[in-house]
């Protein structure tokens, strides 16, 4: 009998291999790509890829555990061991499948992120912490299965359900500031669907042991909810108290730099003479000078303004004529600065000793 088609050495070895009991080598099939690199997309599958690790939510989510330990401590008198498990990316009715049932399910709106969130708290931990609260003793196998919470169990969860939210709420708070706002709580799945079933959710599952045993709470985030703060999740966390700190320091040096004193001064005229001129200098030497029209005043050896010079309320004094521009000469290419506390008309006074000096000192009154 003749055939058409043969088969493989792939499809060989996986034949062999089945009926050796040996698991079948997985074949892996390389994506088609297209020469100008787009790639085909299936519409049908709304799976995402997220191909950056999210540092600052796994941040979000450490942040989220010691604050839930702290308040686990008030809350039932007990230390509390608490883990944050690796974040899964699956689709939800895979999450749906992997939940044990009766299982706490409380759905909460994260306001402004659009869509419900999901938080789940595992039966065996609802038991355990019901059991600690009333004094029992912790019971490695407590039956979970075949019965509702009580009113009782209810009310404890949601005492509980509150704390954790308020503790997610502040792990938020340096990132992105949210609010919570309850909305019901079920114990099947079918009542609590937060996205479609083919549709991604980002889940935290979180370890809570108290000695030996403990449970897991589940926080379900559709990744339609994130996905708007994806930039933000994925780039390295930047504290804003730190840059507030900064900004506050900032502040203060601004507000402590127009009350520093810096010394004005002010040279009269320069004149030039040879070695031997001034060696003959003596007492009643007269030197030829040119009386200047205006005067540059320098601090730090920085002219600041141009000025003429007289006298003011019998004072000599100095009349502002106008602003020098202050060079940086580090940074040319920046714009420059100009002296904003004098303006032009000004009078800057001066007694006798600060003239014979050709010195101003900016202290003095105007």
């Amino acid at each position: 009998m003749a055939y058409d088609t043969f088969l493989s050495q792939n499809e060989v070895d996986s034949l062999f291999a089945e009926i050796e009991g040996t698991p079948t080598p997985k074949i892996e099939v390389e994506e088609q790509v297209y020469p100008d690199g787009v790639r085909p997309y299936d519409l049908s599958s709304p799976e995402r890829v997220i191909r950056k690790r999210m540092q600052t939510f796994e941040l979000i989510n450490e942040r989220f555990a010691r604050n839930l330990r702290a308040v686990l401590l008030s809350f039932m008198r007990r230390n509390a061991d608490i883990s944050v498990l690796p974040i899964k990316i699956q689709t939800f009715a895979e999450f749906e499948r992997n939940l044990p049932v009766p299982s706490n399910l409380n759905m909460v709106r994260l306001e402004p992120l659009r869509g419900l969130s999901l938080f789940c708290f595992d039966p065996t931990l609802v038991f355990l912490i019901i059991e600690t609260l009333f004094g029992g003793q912790i019971k490695q196998n407590t039956r979970v299965e075949g019965r509702d919470f009580t009113a009782t169990e209810q009310r404890i969860i949601h005492r509980l359900l509150m704390h954790t939210l308020e503790c997610y709420v502040h792990a938020w708070k340096p990132v992105y500031p949210i609010q919570y706002h309850y909305l019901r709580s079920e114990m099947h799945t079918k009542f609590a669907n937060i996205a479609n079933s083919n549709e991604v959710v980002v889940v935290t599952p979180i370890r809570i042991e108290f000695g030996t045993i403990g449970g897991l709470l589940n926080v379900c985030l559709p990744y339609s909810m994130i996905e708007p703060l994806r930039d933000l999740l994925t780039e390295p966390f930047q504290d804003e108290s730190v840059k507030g700190n900064e900004n506050k320091w900032l502040r203060q040096l601004s507000g402590q730099v127009p009350e520093t004193e810096v010394e004005l001064v002010a040279n009269f005229t320069t004149t030039e003479c040879t070695l031997e001129q001034l060696m003959a200098l003596k007492e009643g030497s007269v030197l030829p000078i040119k009386l200047p029209t205006e005067i540059e005043a320098t601090v730090d050896g920085i002219p600041v303004i141009s000025a003429k010079y007289g006298t003011f309320n019998k004072h000599y004094a100095l009349s502002v004529i106008k602003r020098l521009e202050i060079p940086y000469f580090d940074t040319p290419e920046e714009p420059k600065v100009v002296l904003e506390d004098t303006t032009i008309d000004d009078e800057i006074l001066l007694d006798d000793n600060d003239l014979s000096a050709g010195r101003i000192n900016a202290e003095k009154p105007i």
